[in-house]
Order: structure tokens, then C-alpha cells, then sequence
């Protein structure tokens, strides 16, 4: 009791030497500063996209080299991330968060002066080694810093990253239009405050655990019954494919489909960009609110909700007039979007005690695969047409039935707490 009593004594903002997060004081502090952050490294990767049509002019880049472009960096960050989540559930590295955002500094200065094809590869290879550097770590600080509250803590650190990623069109159509390629100069200032920001946080991290935080550990795997384990495993590929599907639908609005409003309607570029804004804003919005969405109605039946609520949004857009098609990409971004940090906190339940690993699974592994959708489509879009590749991509949100096949709530709880 005593020392419960002087943990219970200390700032919300200092380090507590409680064990797992079991009595711990939600630490607001860390989740603005870990959001900020994630703010500043999604809109740093969201200067790719937004670069799109510069470099396809500058460079004579067909939509095949677009989405090898799109391929490289999240493919990159695919690979990584998982990796590194497993490494640091094993051994933390608070470190590493200062690291990867100097990776990111390094890959946008380099884009800023890159004039060959190569050199824009490599460039985008730096950012999306920072960006899995990150995200990781970033989020086992969210789930310390959250105590009891984990979704909301997941909706505070991803409407961070969320709205950073809306700010491409608007970067396209205020930095990248008037001031082209070299634009890219100014982001050179905001991975260095990231870098600033991130030693704050590894601080906080690192002073944690010498005061003795873990995370909660699941019973050993050996020990857990054959048909739960196989259960959880089959529950965590439904979420990832999930997940991929989700992010299939979202790489190709984000970056073709401004493409296709100049080819449809003759849109010009600064103006086309104003809709993916519409569509990438109103999805952070809906990270935001679908965690408290999700303690009202469930995590299973908002991650259904936001897929299937999609589908129909997603077959009538490439038929919308550009007005109409205004508000379906509003509408439709924050239903899509508002399973974002649910299904995130939907793993961590699945697997308690490797948050780095299934963190980097959900945000790193099954959002990366959506840069092999970029490079699907930008080959479809080469051979069948923009208009065509926007009608198909109109029936993939309709797989999100696939959310019938996750546990209940109910079920998720109990495995949570055994």
C-alpha cells in the first residue's frame, strides 16, 4: 500500500514505477507531444504524394514510375516496422525515436535537390526508414502514456499522423505548384523540430523504464490452448487483410485520384487537390472520434461499419459530379477512417505484451501493402485508363464484410484480461 500511495502522489507527467499500466495516471503531456510528432512525420511522407504531379512532369514519369515511387516508401516502411516492434517489445530503445526522424531529415533534403529518377527512390527510401523507425516505439510511448484509457490515447497519437497525411494536397497546391521540387527544402525544418520533439519524448521513455515500467505479458503461447491461439491468429490475419484493403482504397484516392478529376472534368492540379484534401481531413477527423465511436458500439462493429459504410460511397464517386463528388470524398473519409486507431487497439488486445510487434504488423506490414496497390494501379491505370481504375477500386471497401469472421467484443475482452 505504501508504495501505491506515493506513486499515486507524483505529477501525471513524471515517470511512475508502476508495473504495466494498472493504476497509472494518463499523461496527457507525452500523447500531445508523441501526436505533434507523429503530425510532423506524416506530413513529411505526405510530401510524396503530394509531389506526384511535379515529378511526373519534371521527370517525364509515367504512372508505372509514380507507383514505384509510392511502392518504395511504403514497402520500405512494410519491412521495417514490424521488425523493429519486435526488437523493441524485446529490448526498448527510446533512442531510436530521435534516430528515425534524422533518417526522415536526411531523405527530404535529399528530395528537395533530387533531379534523376534514382535519386527520388533513394530519397523516399530515407523517409519511409524514418517513418518505420517511428512508429513502433511511438506507439508502445502512446500505450505508456495512455494508463487506463487506451483508445482514446490511440485516437490522440493518429489523428496526429492522420492529419498530417491530409496536409498533401494542400502542400501541392500552396508549396509544390509556385515553388516546384525545391519546395520540399522548407519540410527540412519540421523533421528537425521532430527531432527536438522526439529527444523530449525518448527522455520521458527512457526515465520510465529505469523506473521499472513493463508491459503486461500474456500467459507463454506454450501454455495457451491450441484452438484460443489458433483463434487469435486467424483473428489477426482477418484484421490485417483488413487493414489492406483499407489502405488499397486509400493510396489510390489519395494518389490517382486527382489524376483522374484533371482527365474527367479538366480540373486543373491546385484545384483537383482540394478534394483529396477533403477526403484525407475528414479521415482525420474520423480517427479521432472512432475510438469513443468504438466504446459505444463496439470495436468489431465499427470496423465493419467503417468498411461496408464505404462501399457504397466508394461505387458512386467516379460517376459524381464534381460538386457531389465533394461530399461523398468527405463522407466517405471519415467513415473510412474512423476504424483507423480501432483496429490498432483491436491488435494490441489480440496480443497484449508485444505492442511494438503488432503495432508495426497493423501500421507498418498491412499499411505498407498498400504501396504494392499504388504500383498495381499505377500499371492498371497505364494500360486500362485512370477513369476505369477508379470504377474498379469502387468495389473494394465491399470486402470489409470480412469483419463478421473477427471475435465479439465480448470474446476480445475476456482474451485481453486472461
Amino acid at each position: 500500500m505504501a508504495d501505491k500511495s506515493i506513486a499515486l502522489q507524483r505529477p501525471q507527467d513524471k515517470p511512475s514505477p508502476a508495473h504495466g499500466e494498472a493504476g497509472q495516471a494518463t499523461v496527457y503531456k507525452i500523447l500531445l507531444a508523441i501526436s505533434f510528432v507523429h503530425l510532423f512525420n506524416d506530413s513529411i511522407q505526405s510530401v510524396i504524394p503530394a509531389i506526384f504531379p511535379i515529378l511526373k512532369d519534371n521527370l517525364m514519369l509515367t504512372f508505372t514510375q509514380i507507383g514505384w515511387i509510392s511502392f518504395a516508401i511504403n514497402f520500405t516502411s512494410s519491412i521495417i516496422q514490424p521488425v523493429i516492434g519486435y526488437a523493441a517489445d524485446r529490448k526498448p530503445t527510446p533512442i531510436l525515436l530521435p534516430i528515425g526522424m534524422c533518417f526522415t531529415f536526411a531523405g527530404v533534403f535529399i528530395l528537395a535537390y533530387a533531379h534523376t529518377y534514382v535519386l527520388v527512390l533513394f530519397a523516399v527510401i530515407l523517409i519511409g526508414l524514418g517513418s518505420a523507425t517511428f512508429h513502433p516505439e511511438g506507439m508502445r510511448v502512446a500505450h505508456m502514456a495512455a494508463g487506463m484509457r487506451k483508445g482514446l490515447s490511440q485516437s490522440i497519437f493518429q489523428v496526429g499522423g492522420n492529419a498530417g497525411q491530409s496536409l498533401a494536397p494542400l502542400l501541392t497546391r500552396y508549396i509544390f505548384v509556385p515553388f516546384g521540387q525545391f519546395g520540399a527544402i522548407g519540410f527540412t525544418f519540421v523533421a528537425a523540430a521532430g527531432i527536438l520533439v522526439q529527444s523530449y519524448v525518448a527522455k520521458w521513455y527512457h526515465d520510465m523504464l529505469k523506473a521499472g515500467y513493463t508491459f503486461k505479458k500474456r500467459t507463454s503461447g506454450r501454455s495457451l490452448d491450441p484452438a484460443r491461439r489458433k483463434s487469435i491468429l486467424n483473428a489477426t490475419l482477418v484484421l490485417v487483410v483488413l487493414v489492406f484493403i483499407r489502405s488499397w482504397y486509400g493510396a489510390a484516392i489519395s494518389s490517382y485520384y486527382a489524376f483522374y478529376l484533371m482527365d474527367a472534368y479538366q480540373i486543373k492540379l491546385d484545384n483537383a487537390q482540394i478534394y483529396i484534401f477533403l477526403f484525407l481531413a475528414s479521415g482525420a477527423v474520423g480517427t479521432f472520434f472512432g475510438g469513443p465511436l468504438a466504446d459505444r458500439f463496439g470495436r468489431r462493429n465499427m470496423i465493419m461499419f467503417s468498411m461496408i459504410g464505404t462501399a457504397p460511397i466508394a461505387l458512386i464517386l467516379p460517376f459524381a459530379s464534381p460538386f457531389w463528388a465533394g461530399v461523398l470524398l468527405v463522407i466517405g473519409g471519415f467513415v473510412l477512417l474512423s476504424s483507423f486507431s480501432v483496429t490498432v487497439v483491436y491488435a494490441q488486445m489480440l496480443h497484449p505484451g508485444n505492442i511494438g510487434t503488432v503495432s508495426g504488423l497493423i501500421t507498418g506490414f498491412a499499411f505498407g501493402m498498400g504501396g504494392i496497390g499504388s504500383l498495381v494501379l499505377g500499371n492498371l491505370s497505364d494500360t486500362w485508363g485512370i477513369g476505369n481504375v477508379m470504377i474498379a477500386i469502387g468495389f473494394l471497401p465491399a470486402l470489409g464484410l470480412l469483419a463478421l469472421l473477427l471475435p465479439g467484443d465480448d470474446k476480445l475482452d475476456q482474451w485481453a484480461r486472461e
